[in-house]
């Protein structure tokens, strides 16, 4: 899956960074930049293989607020300003997310995920699994919450094992355990969490899934018990 973009900012500097983040994402697909709403309007009227928009809000003539709700089929729409008014407006037309500029390569990488779980319940289909953007080093992994066997702290890097790989990644473990919260990932030790999911036995104060061997802490033991138990 390739999502389409369209940049429309009249800022060279915004502009810059836009192209620059969607070039570290493999499945975005930058198909152009327009400087205002009326050149975005030429391409729309011309082109219809968009799939996503990151929209400034605050450009001369036309407000990107005003384009927007101009277009009879909108886009999925990302909105990006420096000015944090406009926020509320925003998500009464649906927006899928508000960039305040300026935006951390993290912060994007919020807002494209919520693009693609949009994309995955939308319509009558079976919807996609949901899953994560991970960055590591300079690549960006597309992972599965439902392939991930657990997490472990690591220094100041978490790594992430999946059957078939370990990614690791710069980020804290707390903020990767936040987004995998609605997975079935729940900690159980200081240093690690398991996916219920992929557990195969418990026995003494060990987690057992496939060949992997996990510790239960004594402190997340009596909280980890009372999940199973209510969960069975």
């Amino acid at each position: 899956m390739r999502i389409k973009c369209l940049i429309i900012d009249d800022e060279p500097s915004a502009q810059r960074v836009l192209k620059h983040f969607i070039s570290e994402v493999a499945f975005l697909e930058l198909v152009c930049t327009c400087n205002n709403a009326v050149e975005a309007m030429e391409w729309l009227n011309t082109k219809s293989e968009f799939d996503l928009m990151f929209l400034d809000i605050n450009m001369p003539k036309i407000s990107g607020l005003t384009f927007y709700k101009a277009l009879q089929n909108p886009l999925q729409v990302i909105f990006t300003t420096a000015y944090s008014q406009y926020a509320l407006e925003g998500f009464e037309v649906n927006a899928v997310d508000y960039l305040l500029k300026p935006f951390s390569f993290e912060r994007f990488l919020t807002a494209v995920n919520r693009v693609v779980e949009r994309q995955g319940t939308k319509g009558n289909h079976q919807p996609e699994a949901p899953f994560l953007l991970i960055k590591s080093n300079k690549t960006i992994h597309k992972v599965n919450p439902q392939h991930i066997q657990y997490i472990e702290a690591f220094g100041d890097y978490v790594k992430l094992h999946l059957k078939d790989q370990v990614i690791v990644t710069n980020s804290t473990f707390g903020s990767i355990l936040e987004k995998l919260e609605p997975h079935n990932v729940i900690r159980i030790h200081k240093s690690f969490a398991i996916n219920l999911t992929q557990m195969n036995r418990i026995e003494g104060n060990q987690v057992f899934l496939e060949d992997h061997r996990i510790p239960i802490g004594q402190k997340y033991k009596p909280e980890f018990l009372k999940f199973l138990n209510e969960n069975p």
